[in-house]
C-alpha cells in the first residue's frame, strides 16, 4: 500500500498514512497514475505564455488533461523573451486536441468574440 500524497510505501493492512491521513491506495493503482514523459505529445509551441494558457483552458474545458513545458534561455543577455513554451498532452488525446485548436485558430475575429459588423453602419 502507498500513500499518493506522500508516496511513502507501508505493509499489507495499513489503510491510511500515517504522516498525513491520506488514505492509501495499491501499488499497481499508485505506479498506474504515474505520469511518463513517453505518455504525452506537443500539440502547440508558443512565445507567449497568455496563448499556451488559453488554449489549455480550451482543452481543460473539453476534458482534455494538459501541460506546458517551458525552458528559458538564460544564457544570452538580450532584450526580450527568448522562452520557448510548449502545450503537451497525452497521446490519446492528441487528435480531439488539435481539433479544438485548429478549431480555434481558424475562427475568425467576430466568431471568438460574438461580435458581429454592421456593413451598414
Amino acid at each position: 500500500m502507498i500513500c499518493s500524497n506522500c508516496e511513502y510505501e507501508y505493509v499489507d493492512g495499513v489503510t491510511v498514512c500515517a504522516d498525513c491521513g491520506a488514505d492509501l491506495i495499491s501499488k499497481e493503482e499508485f505506479e498506474g497514475s504515474l505520469l511518463h514523459p513517453s505518455d504525452w505529445v506537443v500539440v502547440g509551441t508558443f512565445a507567449e505564455l497568455y496563448e499556451a494558457e488559453m488554449l489549455k483552458a480550451n482543452l481543460s474545458g473539453a476534458g482534455i488533461d494538459s501541460l506546458f513545458f517551458t525552458k528559458k534561455d538564460r544564457n544570452f543577455p538580450l532584450s526580450g523573451s527568448w522562452e520557448t513554451i510548449k502545450l503537451l498532452v497525452k497521446k490519446k488525446d492528441a487528435n480531439d486536441a488539435l481539433e479544438i485548436i485548429n478549431d480555434i485558430k481558424n475562427r475568425t475575429p467576430e466568431e471568438n468574440t460574438g461580435e458581429t459588423t454592421n456593413e451598414n453602419g
